[in-house]
């Protein structure tokens, strides 16, 4: 997986790379589907939802460089994989996820892989969740746009991982925050993943 997929897809941290042999992808991967744990596809949760391929969840945690002491509130926790990679990289988690179903879910693997510093709160964030800030914000979920609303839950040097657009053309992109009043957007490829649920949208003409 790692030589097939993950480098290919411009992964190239090994300090990312040896995290995939740490957190046990197997584990988040639903019964049925645990033969695919590998594989390079979206593997179904349920409920419309699917897990992000191994290379997509890689690249965000490359590309999000978390430090030790920082702090990261992720929107959308689906199977929690992604969840312990970037808790394995910080210092605490917030994730929020929308069906209580997965998050109890999520919960429950963390308490079996001895993840304890990341926690799964029940809610709808996918406009904005609550007004604590934060070093790292990832929605895993696209929205066809970014409200401000993120930005203002950055800590200053913060970064926000979205998927951003209506399919099919979205784009993948990181913004960071770099001075008081000064935000930079990096976009790093293009791809279509599915909806936020809620996610907000942009005003649409009425004739």
């Amino acid at each position: 997986m790692v030589e097939q997929q993950i480098r290919t897809w411009d992964v190239l941290d090994q300090d990312v790379l040896d995290l995939l042999f740490v957190v046990r992808r197997e584990d988040y991967v639903p019964t049925a589907y645990r033969d695919l744990a590998f594989a390079d596809l979206e593997i179904p949760l349920g409920d419309g939802e699917k897990m992000w391929t191994p290379k997509m969840e890689a690249r965000v945690v490359q590309e999000l460089e978390l430090r030790p002491d920082e702090s990261v509130l992720e929107i959308g926790t689906g199977s929690g994989y992604l969840t312990a990679l970037l808790a394995a990289r910080s210092a605490d988690v917030t994730s929020v996820e929308v069906l209580p179903r997965l998050a109890a879910e999520a919960q429950a693997k963390f308490k079996r892989g001895g993840v304890h510093n990341a926690r799964v709160e029940t809610g709808d964030g996918a406009r904005g969740y609550g007004s604590a800030e934060y070093d790292a914000i990832v929605l895993t979920g696209s929205t066809p746009i970014l409200p401000d609303t993120w930005l203002r839950q950055l800590k200053p040097g913060g970064r926000l991982f979205a998927v951003v657009g209506d399919a099919p053309v979205m784009t993948a992109r990181v913004v960071r925050w770099t001075a008081p009043g000064a935000i930079v957007t990096e976009n790093l490829f293009e791809t279509v993943i599915g909806p936020l649920k809620n996610a907000a949208q942009p005003p649409r003409f009425v004739f």
